[in-house]
């Protein structure tokens, strides 16, 4: 019943209410510190399906993958080099958690790679895309050794121009092979 005098609700209910709001905020609060944040799942060493890499252990590899940078920048984002789930695949590493970039080397020729392919150079490499649902593998083609960096969608081109300048520095440029 409303006091008469004011028009307001009686005390009790006010009191209940103010209760209700404190106790939800209480437990808000509490599962907020409580729960796994939303990409702990993602943060640990990521679980990776080999692929045939007969070059793995060539001095190429070595060498590239020795020198890859240890941050991606992705639409603005830092993507830090992630620890692979052991048996990790040889002569790969990779960056970020959601949406993981994936850099493979010693790799086989690309069956794509023909003397007809779209070919596209970004700082001084030759690249071929291999489109794929949700994301697209880049192989090197123009280098003694394959490797393939596979990029989500999601991602801008920033990691393809930073790999880019770590092949070029470090991998001389050889003629396209098509056999």
């Amino acid at each position: 019943m409303p006091d008469s005098d004011t028009g307001a609700p009686p005390r009790v209910v006010l009191v209940t209410a103010a209760a209700l709001a404190v106790a939800l905020a209480v437990a808000i609060a509490v599962f907020a510190l409580t729960r796994p944040p939303a990409d702990s799942a993602d943060s640990g060493p990521l679980p990776l399906v080999p692929v045939p890499a007969p070059f793995a252990g060539s001095p190429g590899c070595t060498t590239l993958l020795g020198a890859v940078p240890t941050e991606l920048t992705s639409n603005g984002a830092s993507l830090k080099l992630r620890s692979l789930a052991s048996p990790a695949p040889p002569a790969t590493v990779a960056w970020g958690t959601t949406d993981p970039l994936v850099l493979r080397c010693g790799l086989d020729r690309p069956p794509e790679l023909t003397p007809s392919a779209q070919l596209r150079l970004v700082n001084g490499v030759q690249w071929l895309q291999v489109p794929g649902e949700g994301a697209s593998t880049w192989y090197v083609v123009d280098r003694e050794v394959y490797a393939a960096l596979t990029v989500p969608d999601s991602a801008g081109t920033g990691p393809l121009q930073q790999i880019s300048d770590t092949v070029a520095a470090k991998l001389p440029a050889k003629p396209l092979r098509f056999s």
